[in-house]
Parts: C-alpha cells; structure tokens; sequence
C-alpha cells in the first residue's frame, strides 16, 4: 500500500515538475530548469524508497518490528496472574503494521490453562500493537522435552 502511495506521489511530483520546468524554459528560455527539477524530484522519491525497501526486507525476513518492545512485552507477559515464567517468545511482522506473535507461558502452580491463555492473548492484544497472538500454556518442566533444531 504504501509502495502504490509513493508511485503515486512520484508520478504527480513529476507531472507538476514537468509543467513548471515547461513553463519557464518557455517564458524565460533557462534550459536548466529541466534537470534541475527532475534531479529535486529524483531526491525527494529516494528516501522515501529507502524506507519502503527497509520496511519490506523487515517484513520479508520476518524482523522484529521496531514499534514493538520486547522487554516490556515479556515484562507484562510475567506479570499476568498464573504465569510463572515464559520462553520462545517471537514477535515478527506479517506485513505493514500487522504484527503477530508466539509465546511458551510456563503455569504457576496455582494457575488455570484456560484463565491464563484468555489472559495473556488479551494483555498482549490490547496494550502491544499485536494483531495475531498464538500463546502455548504448559506446566513446569514441559520446556525439557521441547526438541530446537
């Protein structure tokens, strides 16, 4: 969307450029105005290409997005009541500005499965800008079985 906005943008600064390059080099006879408007255009399009192509590699190579903090995200994950601590916790960007986000939370002895899944998806949805939550609720010890390859 926001590669359709800059095309856009850039198609209509050119237009404009054009005219006005036009128009002086037929009121005035300056020849100049050509590339110089074209080379202004060419320098307000390129960083905002840059900051598309930044944005699209993050997305691509599933990054963490940068509007999200994990310390805080794990810090408020801790702080739900029935979780005793939690691990693999992954947070990347499905595309522009929707971000999802896997979680293993390890249960307090004192903790229901189903109160604490409800709440940690909440939490994390409401107050993360986290569009998509998948939340694994295990007892203690069940991470020693987990195989990483």
């Amino acid at each position: 969307m926001k590669g359709a906005y800059f095309e856009v943008l850039s198609d209509m600064l050119t237009s404009i450029g054009v005219m006005v390059a036009a128009l002086v080099m037929l009121t005035t006879g300056w020849y100049y105005a050509d590339p110089l408007i074209s080379a202004g255009i060419g320098l307000f399009i390129l960083p905002r290409t840059w900051i598309l192509l930044r944005d699209a590699v993050g997305v691509l190579l599933e990054g963490t997005p940068s509007d999200v903090n994990l310390t805080a995200l794990r810090e408020a994950i801790q702080s739900v009541a029935g979780v005793a601590d939690l691990h693999d916790l992954h947070v990347w960007s499905l595309t522009s500005g929707v971000n999802a986000m896997s979680v293993h939370a390890v249960l307090a002895d004192h903790g229901l499965h189903d109160e604490v899944l409800a709440a940690v998806q909440k939490k994390v949805t409401s107050e993360f800008k986290i569009a998509h939550a998948t939340v694994q609720v295990e007892c203690k010890g069940c991470a020693a079985y987990e195989t990483h390859l």
